[in-house]
């Protein structure tokens, strides 16, 4: 197998992902995305992730010239479980979102999970996490 040669401008590529995953780290920080597995790959970056619909890698690419990209997941096995591509810019958060945590019963979930982060009087209801931080 040959090897793979990352270079700079892969590096600065998977730097641009990291600056749109950034603007909602929020959403990114629920996936359970271990920082310490960041890594430039081929036209990207990959990050593993444990969140409530996938335990694995996400791999992030960017098509340079459709402008878009592409989201393939790996599981912990080494099996690629599902990907997506075109994904236009202001879509490719919310799309990593669905494939990775977002469930139909999500905020039921997340009472179930972290209870603290639930509003006292509707234990269905998740709060804001500025209240949490105040």
């Amino acid at each position: 197998m040959a090897k793979v040669i990352i270079d700079e401008h892969d590096i600065e590529i998977g730097q641009y992902i990291l600056t749109i995953l950034k603007t909602s780290l929020d959403i990114v920080t629920s996936w359970g995305l271990d920082p310490e597995t960041l890594r430039p790959i081929k036209y990207g970056i990959q990050f593993h992730v444990q969140g409530f619909k996938h335990n694995g890698l996400v791999r992030v690419t960017l098509n340079e010239g459709a402008d878009l990209f592409e989201v393939c997941l790996i599981s912990d096995n080494g099996e690629m479980t599902d990907s997506r591509e075109s994904i236009f810019l202001e879509d490719l958060i919310s799309t990593i979102d669905e494939l990775v945590e977002k469930t139909e019963d999500y905020e039921k979930r997340i009472s179930e999970e972290y209870p603290f982060l639930t509003e006292p009087d509707n234990p269905e209801k998740v709060r804001p996490i500025e209240i949490i931080i105040l």
